[in-house]
């Protein structure tokens, strides 16, 4: 292929967004089959009533769903994501698909949740639903400016985009997702000071503390990882704040794509078994992850074929990405 059509990966954060973590029982496969083919076209039929909103969605596929819909072969770093118990602990949660919708007005958002769903239908049920939204200066809930470090321009692309190396998903991404549930009381009640050394900025400038300054168990020390080379593995973090007065709770919802999962998968052994061992995440002493799921995200082009190719079960498990994509 020439070119690759890409899903919209690269997009800044927005006002809103709607995060969908879908489970897909087996009268459910042929409608997400359906949608796999038909994204594009629905994110445009709810989007055309203002450009502005600039409504956007990924999908993202799991490791088990992609074998039931009958693709191989596999992208080399897609299986299921992998529970970390350390001093705190990660859980790997159910997920088949993930929606990642984005726009700058949560009703646009909302609408494209409401059409995809219908088009799924009853053999696809909603494993979590989070709505999250911008937070004055991209703040998280916590009072620090969150996304900071996120790469930029041909870095971004460098660091989320599948190259050469898996030349049958280029254009493909992988995503992590957590849902970090905050102690907000035990938070304010620590000094600024020491809330900074937890995440190693100031907190209202938002300026990185110098090396030598930050504590060994600082968030930006153990998330930020190296090469053998020492060329510094980068993600792009699309989190946001979500929160509900009625239930009483609040928190970050963690979305991380990369084009390859085992630098997210570092940095979050880091952060809760540490670096050294012991040496963990003190955020993680006011924020519990509740959930953890691992997904492929296909091209926008190979999205499109995944959804026309229509395997047959007598073909499950045995379909070559290679006649999808058109190749001979």
């Amino acid at each position: 292929m020439s070119s690759v059509g890409i899903q919209p990966v690269e997009t800044g954060l927005t006002h809103s967004a709607i995060f969908l973590t879908l489970t897909v029982s087996e009268t459910g496969v042929d409608a997400t089959r359906a949608l796999c083919a038909d994204l594009g076209s629905l994110v445009k039929a709810v989007g055309f009533r203002s450009a502005e909103a600039g409504l956007s969605c990924i999908l993202g596929i799991g490791a088990e769903l992609w074998g039931r819909l009958g693709l191989s072969p596999v992208p080399a770093g897609l299986h299921p994501f992998q529970a970390i118990s350390g001093v705190h602990e990660a859980p790997a949660t159910p997920g088949d698909l993930l929606l990642h919708i984005r726009a700058s007005r949560l009703d646009y958002c909302f609408e494209l949740a409401s059409q995809i769903m219908r088009r799924l239908g009853p053999g696809v049920t909603v494993a979590d639903e989070t709505q999250g939204f911008k937070y004055f200066d991209n703040r998280d809930l916590l009072g620090f400016v969150d996304g900071t470090e996120n790469p930029q321009g041909a870095a971004l692309t460098e660091a989320v985009l599948i190259g050469d190396e898996d030349p049958e998903f280029t254009g493909g991404s992988y995503v992590i997702v957590q849902k970090y549930l905050h102690d907000m009381t035990t938070w304010e009640a620590m000094p600024v000071e020491a809330q900074e050394r937890v995440i190693g900025r100031q907190k209202l400038s938002d300026i990185e503390y110098p090396d030598a300054e930050k504590a060994p168990y600082a968030h930006n020390v153990l998330t930020n990882i190296s090469d053998a080379d020492g060329n510094q593995l980068e993600i792009l973090r699309d989190n946001m704040p979500f929160g509900s007065i009625g239930r009483g709770e609040s928190g970050t919802y963690f979305i991380g794509y990369a084009r390859e999962p085992g630098r997210i998968e570092t940095m979050l052994r880091n952060m809760f078994v540490g670096n050294p061992p012991g040496n963990y995440d003190r955020i993680l002493d006011v924020s519990r992850a509740v959930t953890g799921c691992l997904f492929f995200v296909p091209s926008a082009d190979l999205l499109e074929r995944i959804g026309a190719a229509e395997p047959t079960p007598a073909q499950a498990g045995s379909l070559g990405l290679g006649s999808l994509k058109g190749e001979n």
